[in-house]
């Protein structure tokens, strides 16, 4: 069976599976390893290694659209890239290319978010060894991993300002998304309606419902993920020594 044109039938996925919990281990180890190694990662030159991942990310996701392409699946109403996660992922893309704070500011908040639902409950019918259950767990775990790296080793940190952002940009992109849904007839950023396998926002009530908890949610989080990772005084001298090792 091919690992690239085989189907669900041919490569079931299973939600908590041994494939799925290994995945979920994978995550879990690379954010244990990039916090250890901090000290180690201020000393290098990571420039290359950042370009690298990024090309890498983007050698997935055109694969991605490739194999959507080979089975006649690529459709506009679930093909562009207008999920939270296809949004948190270009945002990756674009830290890794340039380092600019404005990208880690928002994926901080919007890729921890977004990237950690997708993961703990996969709308995934295909699972391990297939093309796209690499690809779907690759692009989301550096989705996480990355906004980590740049707090912990580039010393990035997110503001209050930066909470304020990530909403405003919530809000600005949620009417571009249900009028492509309108239009489309797709479930971005499930705006339409919850997925059928099951996640956590068969927890935020019924549709339209949920949308609005949703809002609620996701600026409690952002405050939350602030306290969490703003600067400390602690955090300031820790970077300010090594750098002077």
């Amino acid at each position: 069976m091919n690992v690239f044109t085989g189907s669900h039938e041919d490569f079931p996925f299973a939600m908590y599976g041994d494939t799925h919990i290994a995945a979920l281990g994978v995550l879990l180890l690379l954010v244990w390893a990039l916090y250890a190694c901090r000290a180690v990662l201020q000393k290098m030159n990571m420039k290359r290694y950042e370009r690298m991942l990024a090309i890498s990310l983007i050698a997935f996701e055109l694969l991605y659209h490739v194999w959507l392409l080979i089975h006649d699946n690529w459709e506009l109403r679930h093909a562009l890239p207008l999920e939270l996660c296809n949004i948190s992922f270009i945002m990756t893309f674009l830290l890794l290319l340039t380092g600019k704070r404005v990208f880690y500011e928002i994926l901080l908040f919007i890729g921890l978010m977004g990237a950690s639902q997708a993961v703990l409950t996969p709308v995934l019918d295909i699972g391990f060894p297939h093309f796209r259950f690499f690809h779907f767990f690759y692009t989301h775990i550096w989705i996480m991993a990355v906004p980590l790296y740049y707090t912990w080793t580039k010393g990035y940190r997110p503001t209050i300002f930066s909470v304020v952002k990530t909403i405003l940009f919530l809000n600005l992109i949620l009417p571009v998304v249900l009028f492509v849904n309108s239009q489309t007839g797709g479930n971005y950023m499930f705006l339409d309606h919850k997925p059928s396998s099951g996640s956590l926002l068969d927890l935020l009530g019924p549709y339209p419902w949920y949308i609005l908890s949703l809002e609620g949610i996701a600026a409690g989080m952002s405050v939350l993920l602030w306290l969490i990772f703003k600067e400390k005084s602690s955090d300031s001298r820790f970077i300010k020594s090594k750098a002077q090792m």
